[in-house]
């Protein structure tokens, strides 16, 4: 009986410690609350420094989809607006300079009319000629005042090497210390800029 007892109580205890073997690796892969709490928490965190502090949950795709196209067409709008400034500002800037070339082209013409002015008689058989002249001068005159061209003002001014170009000079009591004395041939400005410098005669 002892015996028997004996080996009764081996075979149980050798159940309980296959048991206890069995269920341990059960024990150590469960999952608690805490730690489920604490992956959702971090994956939370992932979204959020993803997609910044908006509420994922409520956000809807057509709602993100309209604000990238709402986002694309305003670079786009922007990028349309700097080229047409753009293309606006070459624009006039090949139309100065086309306006300054034509110009620059049609001053000996205006210097040949001034010439004729002045050789043509204004009394007698050459009156009706003079007027003439004197007349498809005036329009030209007018045509450059509409495109910005306007002659220089020299005569007696104080000599400026940025407008005049000094061929004489002469000696005048009348007229101070490098004074501009006569206009040999007229100079023009187109808008800020020289077109051509006076060319001109100076005092002392």
């Amino acid at each position: 009986m002892k015996e028997k007892d004996l080996k009764r109580e081996h075979d149980e205890n050798k159940k309980v410690t296959e048991g206890e073997e069995l269920e341990e690796p059960v024990v150590e892969t469960e999952e608690t609350p805490e730690e489920a709490a604490a992956k959702a928490a971090a994956m939370e965190a992932e979204v959020e420094e993803a997609f910044g502090d908006e509420n994922i949950e409520k956000a809807d795709k057509k709602d993100i989809v309209i604000a990238d196209l709402t986002d694309r067409l305003k670079r786009s709008m922007a990028e349309f607006d700097n080229f047409r400034k753009r293309s606006e500002k070459e624009k006039a800037t090949m139309f100065d300079m086309g306006a300054r070339s034509v110009a620059e082209k049609l001053l000996p013409i205006v210097d040949n009319f001034e010439r004729a002015m002045t050789a043509t008689p204004a009394e007698g058989e050459g009156r009706a000629f003079a007027d003439g002249i004197a007349m498809i001068y005036n329009q030209m005159t007018k045509t450059f005042e509409d495109l910005g061209v306007k002659p220089i003002d020299c005569v007696g001014k104080e000599f400026d090497p940025n407008l005049h170009n000094a061929v004489m000079h002469i000696e005048d009591e009348n007229l101070g210390e490098n004074i501009v004395a006569e206009e040999l041939l007229k100079g023009y400005m187109y808008k800020d800029g020289v077109l051509r410098h006076s060319m001109v005669k100076v005092a002392n």
